[in-house]
């Protein structure tokens, strides 16, 4: 009785405007990967303390299953870190950045097929200053030329 007041019209604008919210309300609640630049700066955004800031990538480096992104947030120096998932897709694990600084230090551990590596990342602002850098590792020392004045990550 109650089907017959309503018209087969009815029936089907119904069913097509829940289809399209459930299609709307699927694809709103789906996560974002750092597959490519605008999809990182996506992320970066919705991570708390991050939603409100400027956002400059720098460089995006694939390291085996990890990617490591230098950029700049704020103007200040950042990383953020992904693992490829069983999907292919970069999820985020670590953010990380340093305040009122033009050269600042990350130490990032990346995966190999068996361990774990440290890499260092260097990001710069277009205020920094140092131009060399000396590291002493294992007896050995390394040395490093930065660009002054310039926007840079090094990842050595």
């Amino acid at each position: 009785m109650f089907l017959k007041k309503f018209s087969k019209k009815h029936i089907i604008t119904a069913i097509i405007l829940i289809t399209f919210l459930f299609i709307y309300f699927s694809i709103s609640n789906q996560q974002v990967y750092g597959n490519d630049q605008a999809s990182i700066e996506q992320v970066i955004k919705s991570i708390e303390s991050y939603e409100n800031d400027s956002i400059e990538i720098l460089e995006i480096n694939d390291i085996n299953d990890d990617r490591v992104v230098g950029f700049l947030s704020n103007h200040n120096p950042a990383y953020i870190q992904f693992t490829k998932n069983h999907n292919g897709d970069y999820q985020w694990n670590h953010i990380e950045k340093s305040s009122e600084q033009s050269f600042s230090e990350f130490l990032i551990n990346v995966r190999n097929d068996h361990s774990n590596e440290l890499k260092m990342m260097i990001v710069t602002t277009q205020e920094n200053e140092i131009a060399k850098m000396q590291l002493s590792v294992n007896n050995q020392v390394k040395e490093q030329e930065f660009s002054v004045n310039q926007k840079s990550v090094y990842l050595f």
